[in-house]
This record gives C-alpha cells, sequence and structure tokens, in this order.
C-alpha cells in the first residue's frame, strides 16, 4: 500500500529560465553538472527542459514540506530512455527517505511539474 507523505506542485516562466542560462552561478545553485549537461543538450529548448527541472525541484521541496531547507542540488532529475522524469534524493533531502515521484509539462510559455512523496 502507498503512504503519501506530501504532494507539491509548482509553475515556472520559461522566458525567466531563458534569462538564466548564461548565468552559471545560478546554474551551479540549481542544478547538477550532471541536470546542467542536459539541459545543454537541447539546445533550441534548453529554457524548456530547465524550466521543468527548476519546476519539479521546487514542487518536491513542497511536497517534503523543506522549503529551501535543502539546496536544489540534493534533488536531481533524470529521464529515462522514453524521456519520462525520474527524481533522486540524495544528501539531506535523501535523509528524509521515502519516493519522489513526478510529473512535468509545458504549455503556452509555462512549464509545470507535480510530486508526489511516499513513504
Amino acid at each position: 500500500m502507498c503512504n503519501v507523505r506530501g504532494i507539491g506542485i509548482d509553475l515556472c516562466e520559461i522566458a525567466h529560465m531563458q534569462r538564466l542560462l548564461d548565468e552559471n552561478h545560478s546554474l551551479r545553485r540549481m542544478f547538477t553538472e550532471a541536470e546542467q549537461a542536459y539541459i545543454a543538450s537541447k539546445a533550441a529548448s534548453a529554457a524548456q527542459t530547465m524550466a521543468g527541472m527548476f519546476a519539479a525541484k521546487e514542487a518536491i521541496l513542497k511536497a517534503l514540506g523543506t522549503g529551501l531547507t535543502i539546496p536544489m542540488t540534493d534533488i536531481v532529475i533524470t529521464h529515462t530512455e522514453l524521456g519520462q522524469p525520474v527524481a533522486s534524493l540524495t544528501g539531506k533531502a535523501a535523509e528524509l527517505g521515502g519516493t519522489v515521484m513526478i510529473s512535468i509539462t509545458h504549455e503556452a510559455g509555462m512549464a509545470a511539474a507535480f510530486a508526489v512523496w511516499t513513504a
């Protein structure tokens, strides 16, 4: 049986992420090196990808109920071969235990993500 411990949702403006793409400091603070490489590999859709991953991290922080007391780099977003987003918790986030499931979507200049934290 699934024990839901928390849920979270977030929206992110893609244009805002486009402005941050050139700011390496912002990228390093929010994304691991592997995530940054994945975003860069998306070329023309890099800002959209970045917005979705950022929204997912924010949704996860809301589901965990921690806010920004956990570094965003302790939440790692990867993708399956078919493109399904997958979240992994490391560091302080992993200490909370459980599993996080996410869904990401993009539409009309916005990215949205939903997260469910289970025991």
